[in-house]
């Protein structure tokens, strides 16, 4: 009995996908466990495995756009397979047409032979010269992977929805720079992963939304819907495109589990291993363009969210400090956020806030 391969459910908001990559041969044996296919949606990638062994047949090309619980293949008995295989058959010739060929080839050829050409120079100038298109071998035309074309849809929807608003600050970074240098080697030891930046941010991040609730919502057609949790996204840049995983109950967590999570996601990215799950429920972003280098920037909202905080590079400046010209490491924070249930007023005061936490480092270990 054949067993049909159909396309999993991967999350109640995808109906449909592309099945991006075939991972076997038509009429290749399969066991149980093998990769069969690479299913793309607009959120994630998922990999699907044979669940029964056989030979595989496939019923949709590569590249098919397909719904959730298609048939794309069938995984034949290896004994049907077998059964079905046609014999080839030897081609046998005519009598009569192996005496015409022997005929034909002793015939003399000079009546076969071309005629000479006799095309004079002026003929041979004014024959057109084929024109090549002027794109050809200079443009590459490809269509837009599922994941691209659904971030692109999200960013032209959050600005044609949202009133995008952008307010900056800055930050000094030496005390943190310093506490990493002086803990690090503690940490390590004792919690088996680096202490970076990340996690000081989104300790600050959930301190300024406890103080500034207005952020911490969103906008449902006509009603306010207030949040009084805080799980905190964090843009991955991948190849396929951005991510935000979701870091759950961040204000429940401690530095070193923020940087067990962090560690966790950035490996699953760097695998194609993010599921929907992870992607779902954030009530916040932070987006750190600093890792490429980027001063300054003004981060686009993460619908349905009301607020994105951009983190930027660290560069040494001349600051001023008790009347005195010193040279800090500084960087720049940006805060967009929606300006129809977000005043400008609070959206200054969640940025004082983060730099408060940020500048006071110590006070998080404390906690």
């Amino acid at each position: 009995m054949n067993m049909h391969v159909k396309i999993p459910s991967v999350g109640e908001s995808i109906s449909s996908g592309v099945l991006s990559a075939w991972h076997l041969a038509e009429g290749a044996p399969v066991s149980i466990g093998d990769l069969l296919f690479t299913l793309e949606t607009d959120k994630v990638s998922t990999e699907v495995t044979a669940t029964e062994a056989g030979i595989l047949k496939k019923l949709v090309e590569e590249g098919a756009e397909v719904k959730i619980g298609e048939v794309v293949a069938e995984i034949l008995p290896a004994s049907m397979e077998d059964s079905k295989t046609p014999k080839k058959e030897v081609p046998t010739k005519d009598v009569s047409e192996i005496k015409k060929e022997k005929i034909s080839a002793l015939a003399p050829t000079l009546a076969q032979a071309p005629e000479p050409q006799h095309t004079s120079l002026i003929e041979k100038i004014s024959e057109p010269v084929p024109s090549k298109s002027s794109t050809e071998g200079r443009v590459t035309r490809r269509k837009l992977s599922p994941l691209r074309r659904k971030i692109a849809a999200q960013l032209v929807s959050a600005q044609h929805t949202a009133a995008i608003l952008t307010t900056f600050n800055e930050v000094d970074m030496s005390r943190i720079i310093q506490l990493r240098k002086e803990v690090q080697e503690t940490f390590q030891a004792k919690y088996g992963v680096k202490l970076g930046f990340m996690s000081f941010f989104i300790k600050a991040v959930v301190e300024a939304l406890q103080a500034v609730p207005s952020i911490n919502a969103r906008l449902e057609e006509e009603e306010l819907i207030e949040n009084h949790y805080y799980d905190i996204g964090v843009a991955v840049g991948t190849e396929k495109g951005l991510l935000v995983p979701v870091l759950r109950h961040c204000e429940q967590q401690s530095l070193a589990d923020l940087e067990e999570q962090l560690l966790a996601y950035a490996t699953k990215a760097r695998e194609g291993k993010i599921a929907l799950a992870d992607l779902q429920g954030g009530v916040f972003t932070i987006s750190n363009g600093g890792v490429y280098g980027s001063l300054l920037s003004t981060p686009i909202l993460n619908p349905p969210q009301s607020g994105i905080l951009g983190m930027h590079t660290i560069q040494e400046r001349p600051v001023v400090v008790n009347g005195h010209i010193v040279i800090r490491p500084m960087m720049y924070l940006a805060l967009s956020y929606d300006h129809r249930l977000v005043d400008g007023k609070e959206a200054v005061t969640f940025l004082i806030k983060v730099k408060e936490v940020l500048e006071n480092p110590l006070n998080l270990f404390l906690e």
